[in-house]
């Protein structure tokens, strides 16, 4: 299959933004998720590009190509994908051409391609599939090789592009890394960026923005921005270098700034888990824990995965015979049980409207207890009782830590 033609080549700009485009009816009906947009934009915000906006857009031929020319006076690079099926509600081409002021025409070399892909298959051809054959002068056609749709690479006389990509996720994501990727590369793509994400508990997403503060939330570089996440809220903070200033310098400031905010509340770095995090603190001291759990549905077993140094863990309902029991005596009974060096115990207990946590936990510096409100009742406060048992036992991990608590005492399973 022929992929270029010959065109005028403009002066390549550097790619150091984009706008993605995410085009099909099906988007905006709720009838498909866009994956697409989240992985390409997670790929190009590690590689130092910025991405200004991402949309998703009805198959209409006045909105694609309005948002088109809308994306290329701000981004330099604007990537579609969807839109390049062979009937007449894909418009993706049609909005590229109409926004470039060129006709689209039938390539003859994509034409015998696409027949022979039929031809092969002992297919009819239908004539409708001619349209994905099309090409302007400006573009060049992005090879296919899983499907029947080619993507487009448009270089525009500014030195901006348009790259146009199918919407099948099995499609996009090979000729994107194959064929897209290396091409950006060559003309420069994205700059140094460096990151580090703090995570969160015990803190809700408002007051951390609240303590973080607004001018160190809107500055532009470094970029702090907070997450609610199912298990914490993050905060991520990016730096891109200046005139004599590093990225790492940048950075470095940026980090002492959050850590003087919300340092109290910091459980986890960048892709820290609970069951890692609390994994390293374990395996520091040399000990292992089991867990009983009342009333939460599993959630803090679920949380920590399946974790190398949980020995044991059991989920009992509110109702079940030996719930009501002290729930240090649960602890204690499931560590002696699983022979583990620690015993932890979580019972949620649904009152009015939001849900009481009680947590326990016994090992060798003795028992330690405490309670809380989580926020929400249900499935929600249950989820949250099992955050909260973490944290728990990370606070008693980080305190035997910095005690120097010795490894050896006798482990809660032998005492």
């Amino acid at each position: 299959m022929k992929t270029a033609r010959p065109t005028a080549k403009p002066t390549p700009r550097p790619i150091r933004s984009a706008v993605l485009l995410a085009i099909g009816s099906e988007l905006t009906v709720g009838e498909t998720r866009d994956t697409n947009s989240g992985e390409l934009a997670r790929f190009l915000a590690e590689a130092g590009v910025d991405v200004a906006w991402i949309s998703a857009l009805p198959d209409r031929l006045e909105t694609v190509t309005a948002a088109l020319a809308n994306a290329l006076a701000t981004a330099d690079a604007v990537i579609t994908t969807g839109g390049l099926g062979p009937t007449p509600d894909d418009l993706t081409r049609e909005a590229i051409a109409q926004v470039c002021r060129e006709e689209p025409a039938v390539d003859a070399h994509l034409a015998t391609w696409l027949r022979h892909l039929f031809e092969r298959r002992d297919i009819p051809f239908p004539e409708t599939n001619l349209k994905q054959a099309w090409l302007i002068k400006s573009s060049t056609a992005i090879p296919n090789d899983r499907g029947t749709a080619p993507g487009w690479w448009v270089d525009r006389p500014d030195g901006r592009v348009i790259v146009a990509l199918p919407g099948p996720p099995s499609e996009m994501r090979p000729m994107w890394q194959g064929w897209v990727l290396p091409k950006l590369e060559k003309r420069g793509f994205g700059q140094e960026r460096i990151t580090r994400t703090f995570r969160l508990t015990g803190i809700g997403e408002s007051a951390v923005a609240d303590r973080l503060g607004e001018k160190l939330l809107r500055a532009p570089n470094p970029i702090v921005a907070t997450y609610a996440r199912a298990d914490a809220v993050d905060v991520r903070v990016s730096a891109v270098p200046e005139p004599r200033r590093s990225a790492a310098s940048i950075l470095a400031k940026a980090e002492a700034a959050v850590l003087a905010a919300v340092g109290d509340h910091v459980w986890g770095h960048d892709d820290d888990t609970w069951s890692s995090v609390l994994g390293r603190e374990l395996v520091e001291k040399g000990w292992d824990a089991a867990l009983v759990e009342v009333g939460t549905g599993g959630s803090a077993t679920r949380l920590l995965g399946e974790a190398t140094w949980l020995k044991a863990s059991r989920s009992i309902a509110t109702d079940d015979p030996g719930a009501e029991l002290p729930l240090a005596g649960l602890a204690r009974q499931a560590g002696r049980s699983a022979g583990a060096w620690i015993g932890l115990a979580v019972r949620a207990v649904e009152v009015g409207d939001d849900t009481r946590v009680e947590l326990s936990a016994v090992g060798p510096w003795g028992v330690s207890e405490a309670s809380q409100t989580a926020f929400l009742g249900g499935s929600e406060g249950r989820r949250r009782a099992g955050i909260a048992a973490a944290a728990f036992l990370h606070d008693i991990l980080m305190t035997a830590l910095a005690a120097r608590l010795s490894s050896t005492a006798p482990p809660t399973g032998r005492q």
